[in-house]
């Protein structure tokens, strides 16, 4: 392998596959980066057998070849070279580097020992708006569960349908259900459980895509292709069977408030300081307006050893007064993703889920599961 590049290519394709490069594997391979040379580009890529992200960059090749080294010794000296050509030459198992009057030698593994990365097929099913996508994952992804007791729910639920992707997240204590439009309609219905942390490496390359994403999946739907501009990510998918989360959607409410979603975040916050050692249990009561004066919904938390905090703010309010206890993280990450100026909180019992739906939005909704406390 003989051939050269620039040094912000070489290192943004880098920062791209990067994150699929495994931190804890018995493989040592999987701790390297891909490296070959073919016609006029340089392909990248990286896996931890679950994720393999695979990106190509503008070259110019004398000589094809491939070869490993290891990821993160390769990106900090790329990262640290001026903003000039690096030329690479591969001599046995050894890569030499050269960029202006900077030389390394990286010791590597054959490209025959990298581990292949999944052929899920030429064939495009889907395509999807990449900024739609985005700020779908956003509000669904962080609603999945972090500790593989149950698998199914460290992934997103996805259905396509028609013209129609539904992503549905769940940990047991809370659900988010976003519906967003696909540019092309898919042949037959289909239903897949995608790993959370997939869709956010996919969210961060999505930023700067402005194509359409291109979306397939192989026959027996247990991997999944993302291909973007100049790159793809392959993804194992999780088998099993994501629970009926339609039926976990509360369909009437006895309140509903409508409040400014940064307003109410604000509140959330500053209960939520004085909640940490209290189990992090924020409460809310909802006071219905009289002639002269609004609605309001006012947040308190208190803790033994640390004190307590009352706060308020107004709201339109439907419906009789209610009180209802949350964990205040949960209200917190689901308000910091929502663009929209309001919300509305919609409760029926102290020990019924809350759910939180933007105002002018008809296609997301987010569930919440209610702390049970005792109201003086």
């Amino acid at each position: 392998m003989k051939m050269s590049c620039l040094q912000e290519n070489l290192s943004r394709g880098l920062s791209v596959v990067g994150r699929a490069v495994a931190t804890r594997t018995t493989l040592p391979v999987t701790n390297n980066v891909l490296l070959a040379a073919e016609q006029s580009r340089l392909k990248l890529a990286a896996t931890n057998l679950e994720i393999a992200i695979s990106c190509w960059i503008g070259a110019r090749v004398e000589q094809e070849g491939a070869i490993t080294v290891p990821a993160r010794l390769l990106s900090e000296f790329v990262n640290s070279l001026p903003n000039d050509r690096i030329d690479l030459t591969l001599s046995k198992h050894t890569l030499e580097l050269e960029c202006a009057r900077f030389k390394a030698r990286i010791s590597g593994i054959d490209a025959e020992d990298f581990p292949p990365i999944p052929k899920v097929g030429d064939e495009v099913i889907i395509q999807v708006d990449p900024e739609i996508l985005r700020v779908a994952i956003s509000r669904v992804a962080f609603a999945t569960a972090s500790e593989d007791t149950r698998p199914v729910l460290t992934g997103v639920y996805a259905e396509f349908d028609e013209d129609t992707l539904s992503l549905a997240a769940a940990d047991g204590f809370r659900l988010a259900v976003h519906k967003v439009p696909l540019a092309s309609k898919v042949a037959e219905k289909m239903e897949l459980i995608i790993p959370g942390r997939t869709l956010g490496e996919l969210s961060r390359l999505l930023a700067e895509q402005e194509e359409p994403v291109e979306i397939a999946t192989n026959p027996n739907r247990s991997q999944l292709l993302f291909r973007l501009k100049n790159v793809e990510v392959v993804s194992q998918l999780i088998q099993g069977t994501f629970p009926n989360y339609k039926q976990l959607i509360p369909q009437s409410y006895a309140t509903r408030a409508v409040v400014g979603t940064s307003e109410l975040l604000r509140a959330t916050r500053t209960a939520s300081i004085f909640a940490r050692d209290g189990g992090g249990i924020v409460r809310f009561q909802i006071t219905p307006g009289g002639e002269l004066s609004p609605g309001r919904i006012s947040t308190s938390a208190r803790s033994e050893q640390v004190g307590d905090n009352v706060g308020e703010v107004d709201a339109q309010v439907v419906g009789e007064a209610a009180k209802i206890a949350f964990n205040g993280k949960y209200l917190i990450e689901v308000l910091s993703v929502l663009r929209e100026g309001q919300v509305a909180l919609e409760v029926t019992t102290p020990s019924s889920p809350g759910v939180i739906r933007p105002v002018g939005l008809e296609n997301y909704v987010h569930v919440v599961m209610p702390m049970f406390v005792q109201w003086s």
